[in-house]
């Protein structure tokens, strides 16, 4: 059973998203506020974090860069709550270190969904490594498969966000060539990348089959 932790400076959005969490089957850990949750990630590691932007008086930001800067949680997927869209200086800011964002309010379906596209992914990532390293293949391989996979990862999550947030911006029009263009640059880069993902895990899957 995964563990959900729910950061929120607002019991009553906490008590919400817990009772929709446990009611999928999901252990949660509650915590409202950014000092709280930092407090409790010391003992306690979720196996995803769900984490309101608007907080007081640590915003969801500032927490979110405190569990990425701490070596012992930050692998840890982390998910925004928010009730509005990213703005793209946000977007560009935070994307590499966030796997997704919610918009309140979220129905159990949507939530759910979320929650485990983020721990399936994972979990393909981990059985590929495990797959490979039964193989035999070179561990340095191996971790330029992980690194190939994970900036991937990252590269996708920033890339959508960029095309949401650029898309319900008001400033449209401004920088709209140099905006499309790093949108464009960042499609090609992914294209790239994922053919050479690829090509790895299919030498993982012969070497594999004639072992």
């Amino acid at each position: 059973m995964y563990t959900i932790m729910v950061i929120d400076d607002s019991p009553f959005i906490v008590d919400i998203f817990v009772t929709m969490l446990q009611r999928g089957g999901y252990q949660t850990v509650a915590a409202y506020g950014g000092q709280e949750a930092l407090d409790l990630l010391q003992t306690v590691k979720p196996d995803l974090i769900l984490l309101d932007i608007m907080m007081e008086p640590m915003d969801g930001w500032e927490t979110l860069m405190h569990i990425k800067n701490d070596h012992r949680i930050r692998d840890i997927p982390v998910i925004m709550l928010t009730a509005k869209q990213l703005t793209p200086n946000e977007a560009q800011e935070y994307g590499i270190y966030i796997e997704d964002y919610i918009m309140k309010p979220i129905t159990h379906k949507e939530l759910y969904e979320a929650i485990e596209a983020q721990l399936n992914r994972r979990g393909v990532l981990e059985r590929d490594l495990r797959m490979a390293r039964e193989a035999g293949v070179d561990e340095a391989v191996i971790q330029n498969y992980k690194r190939l996979w994970r900036s991937i990862d990252i590269n996708k999550r920033l890339l959508r966000i960029l095309e949401n947030t650029y898309r319900m911006s008001e400033d449209r029009e401004e920088g709209e060539d140099d905006f499309s263009m790093a949108i464009r640059n960042m499609e090609m880069n992914v294209r790239f990348q994922e053919e050479q993902l690829n090509s790895l895990r299919n030498a993982f899957i012969n070497r594999t089959a004639s072992a």
